[in-house]
C-alpha cells in the first residue's frame, strides 16, 4: 500500500512537471490554431467534434426565437473560411454580395453532409497551406489566420449552444 501510494505521488509529480509543448514559430502558432479550431481537443471542442452525429434534421433546428440553426452556423464557418483560404493561396475568393445573411441562410439541409465534409477539407487545405507556405506569406497572412481561428472558435460555442437548446449535445465531448 506505502509502495503504491509512493509510486503514485511520484507519478502525479512527474506528469504535473511535464507541460504540453506549444510552438513558438509563426507557422507552429498558425496551424496549432486552426488544428484546435479543426479537429485536436484544446480549451475548447473543434469543428470534428461539434458536428459528430448531427443529422441534417438537428442541423437545421432553430429555437423559434432568430438564431442561427447548426447547419446555418455551419454554412457561415465554411463560407468565410473558403474565402480566407483562397486569399491565403493568393487566389480570387468567391464573389460577395456584402450581406453577411446570406453566408449563413444560403443552408441547405439536404446538403448537411456535403457541408461538414466540404468544411472539413476546406480546414485540412489550410492547414497544409499554411504548412507549406513561405515566411513571407506567413508573416503576410498571420493575422488573418488568427482572425479565422477566433471566428471559428466564436461559431463553435454558438453551435454547442444551440445543440445544448435541442437537447442534442452529449456533455461528454468536452462542454458540460
Amino acid at each position: 500500500m506505502k509502495q503504491t501510494l509512493i509510486f503514485l505521488v511520484l507519478s502525479l509529480s512527474l506528469a504535473a512537471g511535464q507541460e504540453q509543448k506549444h510552438p513558438t514559430d509563426l507557422r507552429g502558432v498558425l496551424l496549432e490554431q486552426l488544428q484546435t479550431v479543426h479537429n485536436q481537443k484544446d480549451w475548447f471542442v473543434p469543428i470534428s467534434v461539434v458536428v459528430d452525429g448531427v443529422t441534417a434534421e438537428q442541423a437545421n433546428w432553430t429555437d423559434g426565437k432568430g438564431n442561427h440553426s447548426v447547419g446555418q452556423l455551419i454554412y457561415h464557418m465554411l463560407y468565410w473560411n473558403r474565402r480566407a483560404l483562397a486569399q491565403f493561396k493568393g487566389e480570387k475568393p468567391e464573389k460577395f454580395s456584402g450581406n453577411n445573411e446570406e453566408t449563413f441562410n444560403n443552408f441547405d439541409a439536404k446538403q448537411w453532409a456535403a457541408t461538414v465534409k466540404e468544411l472539413d477539407q476546406v480546414m485540412t487545405d489550410f492547414e497544409k497551406a499554411v504548412q507549406s507556405a513561405d515566411e513571407a506569406t506567413l508573416k503576410k497572412y498571420a493575422s488573418l489566420v488568427d482572425h479565422v481561428g477566433a471566428h471559428t472558435a466564436y461559431h463553435l460555442g454558438e453551435v454547442v449552444y444551440v445543440r445544448r437548446e435541442q437537447g442534442s449535445w452529449d456533455p461528454e465531448k468536452g462542454v458540460k
